[in-house]
């Protein structure tokens, strides 16, 4: 492993001499301009290609141009910034804004952790191979695109089922020396947010950084949030063709977590709270160099060198909804509450060269690189916490649970699209994943030796795109991509002394599967997608006996689900006049998601759920919205509607007493949306979000913040101004 990146070196070297000419020709040198603001007909596109060292022919890609979106960005509503993403599943458990929580195509949303999550194509999932979710948590409004690229685009960046989410940030204008930025946000339940950057252009170098503050008392009783984040980026370019930059980022959020209810909770008051004791705190700082180089005319390199460290901790009264959180009579104090502290520090190296070349006539773009990753997580649990009622992680005693899991990985990627004709090209890929994930400490219930603390992980990965160009703006695509998804720290450990997990887990793998057409006209966008995704390996529980006839839960790989459907994307525009134009738009998902051969346990049996929907999979995602611009307003009206799904593996519909299992029924947002321009320095957002004051919940998680429902807000206003000096 430690030659690949010498390796790496000595190949660019070798394609840099191996170039027999090279285009002389004097080009004038342009300074980068920094858009501040885009308008198109349509504010959400498709990925060129090529970009960088990166190859996006033959996927289903979408980029949303989020300085352009009337949306309520202060809070991060997801519905609204990803309406035009067909299929997005979004899981609203509090409207704070600190996380995303979506996913598509019936994977599971729990802090994007299905995705590839980047940041200007720096990774920001907290661990890979030990906890993928994303724990930073940048403001929306430092965000200029966001790029997703979904599950056949896995070769190249991870091997993640869901694809890759990128969030590209702003620069520093370089048309100016220093600009000064500033975006304050009020709304409704307390909310007040406020954005402030500087950036600009001296000599080479290019600069940018904020700081961004939001605080909230939530919907909810007992739902205080309060965030806070910074980012420094420095670019230094010494010519055209080389550029190297650092950036160092952090989130902090600390947040009240209301507690989850049960349905008889949720229908007398949605915004009553079952706690107030409990807390949450992701604190994560991503610092990454860059270096973007161009070789030649034909031949560009990349090398990104980047770190996720920092903690999640958490202060919590853990029972169900129906246990109530009280005084106790005799002692006169609240019961002790349990904290749960996890340290990251996991670093990733990726290099990546893209180089043109030509087979005859035929034109073709050579992608790949190697990836390495090396990571230490190190998780604190069930330490036993103070009887207060503040954020406070002091315990007594040691730690229910100590451990640690360390993972080293190295990934090689390479994929090659060629030209067949003028107008049809395929690209094959292989990703080659090996290393292994090992696990030491304790478990102060549970004997060390019945513990897996080696996995593997070797995967030869394989795909392939095509794209036919039927005309200027319309073209037809297809993939197959294999994924697979690692086995997680929160599977390899028992929950309790009656638990075992199994010596042989196997980290789930599948493929993805698109095809679609897209149509890019004067007046109208289309695009028809229909994909399959089967997940193998999927993780569960099994009721078991063990050697001396005992009753055991065994955390096991439980068997495989199947999912397709179809994805489409219709917008309209229309122009009035000089000064007046409207578009509308569908963007909808009908998705079936299904379990194969598999069981589960239920009680002290193992039943087959083959059949059985898979959890929080609504069959229809369908968001429809319509924009009218006249002269500097623009006005937007979005209406949301997810069908029912079910909480659990078994399709259960009546709700249980903790509310932990059942229906989750369908439901339909409302929101408007509205932006006037002043000036090109002076702009003014208001939201009303969720207009009918709609009660509804997405989700009956089974795990973290705890099983049982999660009220997503209910009706709220907010005024956002912005401005540039």
């Amino acid at each position: 492993m430690k030659n690949i990146p010498l390796l790496i070196l000595l190949f660019i070297s070798s394609v840099v001499f191996a170039q027999q000419k090279e285009d002389s020709s004097k080009v004038l040198k342009l300074n980068e301009v920094q858009i501040r603001e885009q308008q198109f007909k349509f504010n959400i596109q498709s990925i060129p290609n090529t970009k960088g060292t990166y190859l996006y022919a033959g996927k289903k890609t979408e980029v949303i141009n989020v300085l352009g979106l009337n949306a309520n960005i202060a809070e991060k509503t997801a519905r609204q910034i990803f309406a035009k993403v067909p299929g997005i599943f979004v899981y609203d458990m509090d409207g704070t804004g600190n996380q995303l929580n979506i996913s598509t195509r019936g994977l599971d949303p729990h802090r994007g952790w299905e995705f590839n999550v980047r940041k200007d194509a720096v990774i920001t999932n907290t661990d890979m191979y030990g906890y993928p979710a994303s724990h930073y948590s940048m403001p929306m409004e430092a965000i200029q695109n966001i790029e997703l690229v979904r599950g056949t685009g896995s070769l190249q960046y991870g091997a993640q089922f869901g694809g890759m989410l990128n969030y590209v940030s702003k620069q520093g204008d370089s048309t100016k020396t220093f600009d000064f930025e500033t975006t304050n946000s009020i709304g409704s339940y307390g909310l007040f947010s406020t954005y402030n950057a500087i950036g600009g252009q001296v000599g080479k170098v290019n600069y940018y950084a904020y700081y961004s503050k939001r605080v909230s008392d939530g919907y909810r009783s007992n739902s205080r949030s309060d965030y806070e984040a910074q980012s420094a980026q420095i670019t230094y370019r010494p010519t055209s063709k080389l550029s190297l930059k650092a950036d160092f980022s952090r989130s902090k959020y600390v947040i009240q977590l209301a507690g989850q209810q049960t349905d008889a909770m949720f229908n007398a008051d949605p915004r009553a709270s079952t706690r107030s004791r409990n807390y949450y705190s992701p604190d994560i700082y991503v610092p990454s160099v860059s270096l973007n180089w161009a070789l030649n005319n034909r031949t560009k390199f990349s090398w990104v060198t980047s770190a996720v460290l920092g903690s999640r901790n958490s202060v919590m009264f853990d029972k169900t909804a129906d246990v109530i959180d009280k005084i106790d009579t005799q002692t006169l104090q609240y019961a002790n509450r349990q904290v749960d502290i996890d340290n990251y520090h996991s670093y990733t190296s990726e290099l990546r060269i893209l180089h043109e070349y030509n087979i005859g006539k035929a034109a073709s773009i050579l992608v790949g690189g190697v990836q390495l990753m090396n990571n230490d997580l190190h998780r604190r649990q069930q330490g036993k916490g103070t009887t207060g009622s503040d954020f406070d992680l002091t315990i007594t005693g040691d730690w229910g649970r100590d451990l640690h899991l360390k993972t080293q990985n190295i990934a090689i990627f390479i994929e090659n699209r060629i030209n067949l004709s003028s107008k049809l090209a395929i690209s094959p890929g292989l990703r080659l994943e090996s290393g292994e994930s090992k696990m030491s400490g304790f478990i102060s219930y549970y004997d060390p030796a019945k513990l897996p603390n080696v996995i593997a992980h070797r995967f030869p990965l394989f795909g392939i795109n095509t794209d036919y160009q039927l005309s200027e703006n319309q073209n037809l695509y297809a993939g197959f991509s294999q994924a697979y998804r690692p086995v997680i720290f929160k599977d390899i450990i028992p929950a309790s002394i009656y638990e075992k997990s199994s010596d042989n887990l196997k980290d789930a793998s599948g493929y993805n599967f698109e095809m679609g057409y897209k149509g890019n006209f004067e007046k109208l966008r289309i695009e028809l997608t229909y994909f399959q995704l089967l997940y193998k390996n999927r993780l569960g529980t099994l009721a078991q006996t063990d050697a001396n006839g005992d009753f055991q839960i065994l955390r096991t790989n439980i068997g495989d689900s199947f999912t397709k459907g179809l994805e489409i994307f219709i917008e309209y525009y229309a122009r009035i006049n000089a000064k007046t134009n409207f578009s509308i738009f569908s963007s909808t998902s009908l998705m079936e998601a299904k379990y194969l051969k598999a069981e589960i346990r239920s009680g002290e049996k193992n039943i087959s759920i083959e059949g059985s929907f898979v959890e929080s999979t609504p069959q229809i995602i369908s968001r429809n919205g319509a924009t009218f611009r006249y002269r500097k307003l623009s006005f937007t009206s979005l209406f949301s509607y997810t069908a029912k799904s079910y909480a659990d593996a078994l399709n259960t519909l009546q709700p249980s007493a903790n509310g932990s299992v059942g229906l989750v029924p369908a439901y339909g947002i409302l929101d408007f949306n509205a932006t006037y321009r002043i000036s090109s320095k002076l702009q003014f957002k208001l939201n009303l979000n969720n207009a009918t004051d709609r009660q509804y919940f997405t989700k009956r998680p089974q795990f973290y913040p705890g099983p049982g429902i999660w009220a997503s807000d209910g009706r709220s206003v907010n005024l956002t101004v912005s401005s540039h000096f």
